[in-house]
């Protein structure tokens, strides 16, 4: 008969190997934050831009097999459990795709648009998400 030992043991490893341990801690991580997180507090609501940001954030870290990391995000930021579907998320970035861009996160082609552009001397104009609906200013 088996130890209380070695049946722990043999449970701990049945979950590494099935790749999921790490998503338990995980998700126990996410719910310790959530538990300790000041509720008093109130998240402010998810914006349409956070909605775009955090599934480009969620799909590089998903890509990079930070599988943990992307659970806390979605836990934290209340982000759709179901991912976003890509086609939507490039629709609504006005982002155009070839075969090769998407083998890799939208984040990468949106980086190497802007390290590898050469308009405006190599700058890029920023404004801020309310600002983006008025015309540039006259120093712009």
């Amino acid at each position: 008969m088996a130890t209380i030992t070695e049946l722990k043991c043999a449970v701990r490893e049945t979950l590494e190997a099935r790749g999921v341990l790490g998503q338990l801690k995980a998700r126990i991580r996410a719910e310790v934050f959530s538990a300790l997180d000041d509720q008093r507090e109130p998240r402010p609501p998810l914006s349409h831009e956070n909605l775009l940001i955090n599934e480009l954030i969620r799909e590089y870290l998903e890509f990079n097999k930070y599988r943990y990391t992307a659970s806390v995000l979605t836990a934290e930021s209340s982000q759709p459990e179901v991912p976003l579907d890509r086609q939507f998320l490039a629709n609504e970035l006005k982002v155009v795709e070839d075969t090769s861009s998407k083998s890799v996160p939208l984040l990468y082609g949106l980086l190497s648009h802007f390290v590898n552009s050469s308009d405006s001397g190599g700058k890029v104009f920023l404004r801020g998400a309310a600002a983006s609906k008025a015309p540039p200013g006259p120093d712009a």
